[in-house]
């Protein structure tokens, strides 16, 4: 219960002033703003719901000028960036994809288990929103030195947060990527992507309409948790940013799966004319954005909201990000649907005022206004600010670029080498992360005990199945940001490819660091030049996703940015799920082919990086046109039956690649390498555009035929072998070897 005496004291007859804007994360000029916007000073409540609206979380207001260069048509496109909670794609049979990525890196960073558990409560409720219920979830990771007792803590929470709440909830993970770099050790990473499957007839809309409709907060009550999340999320990471602990939302998933139930039950009715997640900003943001796409207003009482805690002041229940709840407008009439529903999931689901034509929100505490607001200059496109800022190349850039690899002398024990690069955190296998997580639960992945370069899950009541994948190599995105984020987009796609998919489209999870520094604004200008060439090659439009922005630390007046990190989350359809590509050799004899441009470079490699220990050079060899070729070639081989196993040569290079297609069958193999090219390079360089294929003695000659056809390179390397591995008549070792390495290196770090 409000107490109204406190109310008046502090939201209503208090004026803000400029030092409370500015405490609360807002300029002076964008107070300024605010002044001529109501026409008056604006109160502390209202003060507060602009701080958070116009935070960079909320109205991207140092990228949307940007965002909006990004491709965003395509040929599977039902829904497109901006206009709903999440992107929509076709997949036919009257069904389409809703899906998304998002960041939790503050919140993370502070209280790894809820930071982490929540973004995943938090992305699976944007596509249960719309309508569509959630079939899997993937996740990109970074963290900083692996051998710091702190990254090892925050390995520990993040990872235990995700598969609690994933677990619990049930959906499962069904890929991932974890990178380790110094320049995450402040300021973890936290990506969370989620795709669910929906009646393309059946889409909830975000918008309010209909003056005199119904306006209902279902799910949890609201609670002092996540107070101001969105703002903390736009500042810093600093030695001070303990103090925002209160800014990290706490989340049940239990209640959450109770809400999934209620949500589905609720969308088969005719009830609902739109409902939107209370995420970042709560209940604000929701009436705000909702009234602001209808072109409308609404009156609501926070009185009537359910809470958790007594005396909760207005601007608290405004700004709460308590997670588990939902706004929904119903059609006048049939409130008491929603509240037979929602009773009967033991939920709560009051209403809490009404839509009106008046464009304005007004909020009342015991039918006193406590705040009046219009919606449009609140939302993002809307009337929050738009801002273009300066951008200058950095020195590093061109320092980048003047490595040779000749500058590096070649070791001469290269098994020794081997064997250091599979021990590596970002090399070696991520086992100890994924097994936390449920990856069988709804019986719908496929590659459970299929390896695929994505993962794949089967669209049930079709012979479809939809193969997704999270990538970044934030090393070459902070060496050339445009290239490394092209490179980005392409290995996407290329593991959609290589699992027998056709790339559809893509959202990001774009996390930089402080946009006001002009060196930073230039990595994230790059990575959006380098974004939109790669996706209109493949034809793979932006359905949406998420900036995030500050990810840093500030040290004696110094930013120290993370790597520049654009995640890209992919999405692609098998037209025949009968025809899912795996990775893993099968069987000794078959001729091992790499298809794709080879070239003499180990720039940005994790052989150079870490081994060597140069941590300049530019990013590594790639040509859009070639890699696009090189997946058409693959579509062919896989779409003919004339390949048994397929792999992309990423991390670590041609060397790590065998590895990991032999560890499966504990198969090995047995190649050449190319004479003209040292052979460091050749095992250990990650040069893009190139693939690894198995063929077997009967595929050989129509396999011979399609590529020479398709003008796209192959070099036969030499064939799998029973279990030994040999490079040029050198023996290095057994797989058997390489697996005790390999899948126990990461545990050896974490639990030391």
């Amino acid at each position: 219960m409000l107490n109204p005496q406190l109310v008046m004291q502090i939201s209503y007859q208090q004026e803000a002033t400029l030092q409370q804007a500015i405490d609360l994360g807002l300029r002076q000029e964008e107070f300024e703003q605010i002044k001529e916007i109501l026409g008056r000073t604006p109160n502390f409540t209202e003060t507060a719901i602009y701080s958070v609206m116009w935070s960079e979380h909320c109205s991207y207001k140092n990228s949307i000028l940007w965002l909006k260069t990004l491709p965003k048509d395509g040929p599977h496109m039902l829904v497109k960036a901006g206009e709903e909670n999440a992107g929509l794609v076709d997949i036919g049979d009257g069904l389409g994809c809703v899906f998304k990525i998002e960041s939790h890196n503050h919140p993370s960073a502070l209280e790894p288990y809820q930071g982490a558990a929540t973004g995943v409560g938090g992305i699976n409720r944007d596509i249960f929103t719309m309508g569509a219920r959630p079939i899997a979830q993937l996740n990109s990771l970074r963290f900083g030195n692996i051998d710091l007792p702190r990254t090892k803590w925050l390995v520990r929470g993040v990872t235990k947060g995700i598969g609690d709440y994933g677990n619990a909830f049930g959906i499962p993970i069904v890929g991932g990527e974890v990178f380790f770099d110094d320049s995450y050790n402040t300021n973890p990473l936290v990506n969370a992507f989620s795709a669910g499957i929906i009646d393309t007839k059946k889409i909830i809309s975000a918008t309010a309409k209909g003056p005199g409709n119904p306006v209902f907060i279902v799910g949890s009550a609201t609670g002092k948790d996540g107070i101001a999340g969105a703002a903390f999320a736009s500042k810093d990471i600093t030695e001070d940013s303990a103090n925002d602990l209160p800014s990290v939302q706490v989340g049940d998933p239990f209640m959450e799966k109770l809400l999934l139930e209620a949500t589905m039950e609720l969308a088969q009715t005719d009830a609902i004319v739109g409902m939107q997640d209370m995420g970042a900003a709560g209940i604000t943001c929701s009436t705000c954005e909702m009234s602001a796409a209808g072109n409308v207003g609404m009156e609501i009482y926070l009185d009537r909201v359910p809470t958790r805690q007594d005396n909760m002041l207005p601007y608290e229940i405004l700004l709460s990000e308590s997670q588990e709840r939902m706004l929904v407008v119903v059609h006048k009439g049939k409130e008491h649907i929603v509240k037979e529903i929602f009773d009967k999931w033991d939920l709560h689901a009051e209403q809490i005022g009404e839509v009106t034509d008046t464009g304005r929100i007004k909020y009342y505490v015991n039918d006193q206004l406590v705040g009046d607001v219009p919606a449009e200059s609140l939302v993002l496109g809307g009337g929050a600010p738009q801002y273009k800022r300066e951008f200058k190349e950095p020195s590093y850039f061109q320092e980048f670029k003047k490595f040779h690899i000749s500058q590096v002398e070649e070791p001469e024990d290269l098994k020794a080498v081997a064997d250091a690069l599979l021990a590596l955190p970002n090399i070696a296998s991520k086992r100890w992360v994924y097994e936390q997580y449920d990856s069988m639960v709804g019986t719908r992945n496929m590659t459970t005990n299929r390896p695929c370069d994505a993962g794949v899950v089967n669209i049930k009541g079709t012979n479809k199945a939809l193969a997704m994948t999270v990538d970044c190599n934030s090393r070459y995105v902070n060496a050339d940001p445009e290239v490394g984020t092209m490179i980005a987009v392409s290995e996407a796609a290329r593991n959609i490819t290589c699992a027998g998919g056709e790339p559809s489209a893509i959202t990001n999870c774009l996390n930089f660091g402080n946009p006001y520094n002009p060196e930073s604004y230039w990595q994230f200008v790059g990575a959006i030049k380098g974004m939109s060439a790669a996706c209109l090659k493949f034809n793979t439009p932006v359905t949406g996703g998420n900036v995030s922005f500050y990810n840093q630390t500030v040290k004696n007046g110094t930013e120290i940015p993370v790597f520049p990190t654009p995640t890209i989350g992919m999405i692609g359809i098998l037209a025949d799920r009968q025809k899912v590509m795996t990775l893993d050799f099968k069987q000794k004899g078959d001729l091992i082919f790499l298809i794709g441009q080879y070239t003499e470079d180990i720039a940005s490699s994790e052989y150079l990086s870490t081994y060597h220990g140069v941590k300049a050079s530019p990013a590594p060899y790639f040509d859009l046109e070639l890699e696009f070729q090189l997946h058409q070639a693959i579509k062919g081989l896989i779409a003919e039956g004339l390949v048994n196993a397929v792999h992309d040569v990423a991390d670590g290079g041609l060397y790590v690649t065998l590895v990991e297609m032999s560890l499966p069958r504990e198969l090995g193999f047995d190649i050449v390498s190319d004479a003209d090219v040292r052979l460091d390079a050749f095992l250990f360089g990650e040069g893009q555009g190139r693939v690894l294929v198995s063929v077997t003695e009967e595929q050989e000659e129509a396999f011979v035929e399609f590529m020479v056809e398709s003008q796209v390179n192959m070099t036969l390397l030499g064939h799998v072998t029973k279990g030994k591995m040999q490079v040029d008549e050198k023996h290095f070792g057994f797989i058997t070897e390489a697996k005790e390495i390999y899948q126990n290196a990461l545990a050896a770090h974490l639990e030391n």
